[in-house]
């Protein structure tokens, strides 16, 4: 059995250690928090969606998509639509004002990573990119 190299961190003891700087570092450098993000994200990938079918695409209760919407309705960044097949129901969708905030956060989320990944090799970008999707999807059904 070899012992870990002295220069080499224990993973066990720094991997949670890190993630958890990262989520609060991504945080502060954003205008937009994360559930606001992922709730228009979401918006502007499936296209307007009642608050049930939003919580399971998200991973969430009901009432969690109704609490992180109602901010987002207040900033006209979402807006109630009729639902054509029942004039009852309401969807939520995505405003110009919504995408257009979503449009400017993901800019500045890619432009932030390309500042900090500019000294990294092409291949480097691509390992953390493939490590940090199988980290991401290992959380898929947790809470």
């Amino acid at each position: 059995m070899s012992l870990p190299s002295p220069d080499v961190p224990d993973p066990d003891r720094q991997l949670p250690y890190q993630v958890a700087v990262f989520a609060r570092r991504i945080s502060a450098a954003e205008e937009l928090d994360r559930a606001a993000y992922l709730l228009l994200d979401q918006l502007a990938a499936a296209g307007p969606a009642n608050v049930k079918t939003l919580a399971a695409a998200l991973g969430v209760d009901s009432s969690t998509v109704t609490r992180q919407a109602a901010p987002l309705l207040r900033e006209r960044l979402l807006a109630r639509v009729p639902y054509p097949a029942d004039r009852r129901a309401v969807r939520l969708a995505l405003t110009p004002l919504g995408a257009g905030r979503l449009a400017q956060v993901r800019e500045q989320r890619r432009r932030l990573i390309a500042e900090l990944t500019a000294d990294w090799t092409p291949q480097e970008r691509a390992l953390f990119c493939v490590l940090l999707g199988r980290f991401n999807d290992g959380l898929l059904g947790r809470r």
